[in-house]
């Protein structure tokens, strides 16, 4: 039983070292040259002018959760729109379910402001 197991094992380990490999020769055979300017923080090309854990406004997570809700929306769109005509009245009723929750979600946020920036 154990022999069928064989093949994932090796494609685990050469999965192992052809992304090990690569990194390993890097350090092994890669220049060593430190200095100030590679050793140190880079920011946008300029030198940090704040602290980097400075709360961001809960207004960039409101955002952050739209693109994830309308990029649920359009993942699960795709699929029901190729099998629409085999999954028939009941598949058309749960997407119609779905993209109301969705549309709730978005009023809700748009009444609450999440929208307009400042």
């Amino acid at each position: 039983m154990l022999e069928s197991y064989l093949p994932i094992l090796v494609f685990i380990v050469v999965g192992l070292v052809v992304g090990a490999a690569p990194m390993a020769l890097g350090v092994l055979l890669g220049p060593r040259r430190p200095d100030a300017a590679k050793d140190s923080p880079y920011e946008c090309g300029f030198e940090a002018f704040e602290d980097s854990r400075m709360k961001f406004d809960v207004r960039y997570y409101l955002v952050a959760i739209l693109f994830i809700i309308f990029d649920l929306e359009i993942a699960f769109l795709f699929p029901w729109a190729v099998v629409l005509d085999r999954i028939g009245l009941f598949g058309l009723l749960a997407m119609g379910l779905f993209l109301g929750v969705l549309i709730v979600g978005f009023i809700y946020e748009w009444k609450k402001g999440a929208l307009e920036w400042e």
